[in-house]
């Protein structure tokens, strides 16, 4: 099976588990899987946040996703307790598909990594 073919079926099992955890009974899309990745990741549960929050908490999603990819690297906990990453690499320019394409190899290596 080519590794492209892998990533979509995993992907789409995931999908389907956080879905029915989380979603209510809707298909969640990739936005709201990395939101929750981010809040998992802030490790503050559940509570109400500002629009620049849920901006920044979108962004910690994205840094710890993109990490092993060489990316970004956790630098520090401010004294909120919010993650912060620093740009190792740029990222390529990427269109949309292939942004899609990456971000969800990388939720089924950020999955992978945390059944271990």
């Amino acid at each position: 099976m080519a590794r492209d073919e892998k990533v979509k079926i995993q992907w789409e099992e995931i999908q389907n588990k956080v879905s029915e955890k989380f979603g209510g009974g809707e298909k969640m899309d990739l936005d709201a899987i990395i939101y929750l990745i981010g809040i998992q990741e802030l490790g503050k549960g559940y509570q109400k946040f500002s629009k620049d929050e849920k901006l920044n908490i979108m962004h910690i999603s994205i840094c710890k996703l993109l990490e092993p990819f060489g990316y970004y690297e956790f630098d520090y906990f401010d004294d909120d307790g919010w993650p912060h990453y620093k740009v190792i690499d740029e990222l390529p320019t990427l269109k949309s598909g292939e942004q899609s394409v990456l971000m969800k190899e990388a939720v089924v290596m950020y999955f992978e990594e945390q059944e271990t």
